[in-house]
């Protein structure tokens, strides 16, 4: 008898040791409930204070989680392993996502303080009445230098510059088939969402070209590298060069007059989520003039909410690198999806332009 009552104990421990880490993995799996949502957002890019904040203000505990590219971002929505109920993906890749099937409608009854946001930032191409997305972060693709490392005076202004002789070994890329392509094809005065074989051709070959200026094709180093004046030059985003000028003072940003890319991420509730009325309590809050100040102060990004500039730094906000007028602008384009079989042709013409550089 008493075996038989010690192997009940065991299997009662056994059940509840199970029934404990069961509960706990939903907790970090990304499990919701109406006291819980799970956000998926880029490294970086949330003051984590916010998240206390939302949570004291409405009782919902959040779940944070991030990615580190729009495709990984993706994959995971598709597989559907996690709830997530809010994400913030960049535009083209919510074009991407209404294709697949992958977003709910928003409620914009349910969304306030969407009148907080900047009418040019609304109802664009890749989300037309903003039916899916909400406006979150913005910028440029443009050219962080330092002047001090440089033997030659350089404004930048045009991307041609970065082809002189001068700069042979001093420009570190962003390692993004969008960005480097589009970098050349803008140097051409084409398109950067072309589907044009032979102006692709045209924009391989000009960086072809840049290759003996190359330095290194890297990711989210390039920030250090620019700070320790370990590089002179950098493609990159108007966020990751305001990060190198925060820390050396010395670097400058110029987004070249041929024209670049005007970006946006945003934030989306996918088809995964298990609190949508959750999600909407969170993009509304991080609506509201004050959230998205200091949020925009803590990421160091553009915002999009012009409530929110009223209580920033002028000193900021009338920086045209980083808050360009719509003038400058008018050279701008925003990334478009170019479908599986495009987006493939980019991703195989910078790869060949990589392998090119060993």
């Amino acid at each position: 008898m008493k075996e038989i009552i010690r192997a009940a104990v065991a299997v009662i421990a056994v059940s509840a040791l199970l029934l404990y880490i069961n509960s706990q993995l939903g907790k970090t799996s990304g499990s919701t409930g109406s006291d819980t949502i799970t956000v998926y957002n880029w490294g970086e890019y949330l003051d984590p204070e916010l998240l206390k904040q939302f949570t004291e203000k409405t009782g919902i505990r959040v779940v944070y989680e991030t990615f580190d590219s729009n495709e990984a971002m993706m994959t995971k929505i598709q597989q559907g392993g996690t709830s997530y109920d809010v994400a913030m993906p960049s535009e083209y890749m919510i074009e991407k996502m209404k294709e697949e099937n992958l977003l709910v409608p928003l409620d914009h009854s349910k969304i306030p303080n969407l009148e907080n946001i900047d009418p040019y930032f609304l109802d664009l191409p890749f989300d037309p009445g903003n039916e899916y997305s909400v406006p979150y972060f913005w910028g440029t693709v443009g050219i962080a230098f330092n002047p001090d490392l440089l033997k030659k005076d350089f404004d930048f202004t045009s991307w041609e510059d970065l082809w002189s002789p001068e700069l042979r070994q001093q420009v570190i890329l962003v390692d993004s088939a969008r960005e480097v392509m589009g970098m050349g094809l803008n140097s051409l005065g084409y398109s950067l969402n072309s589907t044009d074989g032979a102006e692709l051709d045209a924009a391989s070959a000009k960086l072809d070209e840049l290759t003996p200026n190359v330095k290194a094709i890297i990711g989210d180093e390039i920030v250090e590298m620019m700070r320790r004046n370990e590089a002179a030059i950098a493609l990159t985003w108007s966020g990751q060069a305001l990060d190198m000028m925060y820390v050396n003072e010395s670097i400058d940003f110029a987004v070249p007059e041929e024209g670049s890319n005007l970006w946006f991420d945003n934030m989306i509730i996918p088809k995964t989520a298990a609190n949508v009325d959750g999600a909407h309590q969170f993009i509304n809050f991080m609506l509201e003039a004050e959230v998205a100040a200091q949020n925009a102060d803590w990421v160091g990004y553009s915002t999009p909410n012009a409530a929110a500039l009223e209580s920033m730094d002028p000193e900021v906000t009338g920086d045209k690198r980083f808050y360009p007028d719509e003038k400058i602008r008018e050279n701008l384009e925003v990334y478009r999806n170019l479908g599986p079989e495009m987006t493939g042709e980019y991703n195989e013409r910078f790869l060949r332009f990589k392998m090119g550089m060993n």
